[in-house]
């Protein structure tokens, strides 16, 4: 027999928001796989997150800008838990350069990570998902709606992430397969090389992200929150 518990898979999940999903997931039962670049990151990351509930979670070795990884990251779920129910895109990048600066190898990496990135993620787990009626959850930025300066390649990516995203609702929700689009502001994580601290305390933190993500999850099945703005609830820190 099947089992039933259900399922998610999260991308960029060794740390951050990623490893603050897979936390809240396996909270509510969920078992999760988690994937990153660093076969000793992300399986460090799975061995943390299995002393919450053993068995609860395995790490995959898959980079997001390769489809035929994404695919076998799909695989590799079906073959431990026979079914796909959650797909968390959340793997992304930052590099922050006035565009006279900003090298063409920073800006591929970061369209190819943050938007294509997540393109690979759907198109390897939307069969899967269609069988469960499942969620497909993108993790983009208010960079999304908001430009700033030497955000071009990181804006360019995030507005596109949100066009596609919003696109992809709307294209699968005849199949039963829910999208959101999380927009976050200021998160206490390591991204762009930043060591969280105490003076990050105002910030929204990862387990706040995951918490959302078990909310949405939990909604009325008739009902579907598209695009979630989320920020501090105070500026600064203040």
């Amino acid at each position: 027999m099947a089992d039933s518990t259900k399922t998610a898979l999260i991308t960029g999940g060794s740390k951050g928001i990623g490893y603050g999903v897979a936390e809240a997931l396996i909270h509510q039962g969920v078992n999760v796989a988690i994937t990153g670049r660093s076969e000793e990151s992300i399986q460090a990351a799975a061995d943390s997150l299995n002393q919450i509930r053993a068995g609860a979670a395995i790490g995959i070795v898959a980079d997001v800008r390769d489809l035929a990884s994404q695919q076998n990251a799909v695989e590799t779920v079906l073959k431990q838990w026979n079914r796909l129910d959650y797909v968390i895109a959340n793997a992304g990048v930052g590099h922050f350069a006035p565009v006279q600066e900003m090298t063409p190898e920073q800006w591929q990496e970061t369209i190819d990570i943050n938007l294509t990135g997540v393109f690979y993620s759907a198109k390897a787990s939307l069969a899967a998902l269609k069988e469960t009626e499942g969620y497909f959850i993108a993790i983009a930025s208010l960079a999304g709606t908001n430009f700033f300066e030497k955000g071009a390649a990181y804006n360019a990516s995030k507005f596109g992430l949100v066009g596609f995203s919003q696109a992809i609702m709307l294209d699968l929700r005849s199949d039963g397969i829910k999208v959101t689009t999380i927009m976050p502001g200021s998160v206490a994580t390591y991204f762009d090389n930043h060591q969280p601290s105490e003076k990050d305390a105002w910030k929204i933190q990862p387990e706040d992200i995951g918490q959302l993500v078990v909310d949405l999850i939990r909604m009325p099945a008739r009902t579907l929150p598209s695009k979630i703005e989320v920020r501090p609830s105070r500026p600064g820190g203040k």
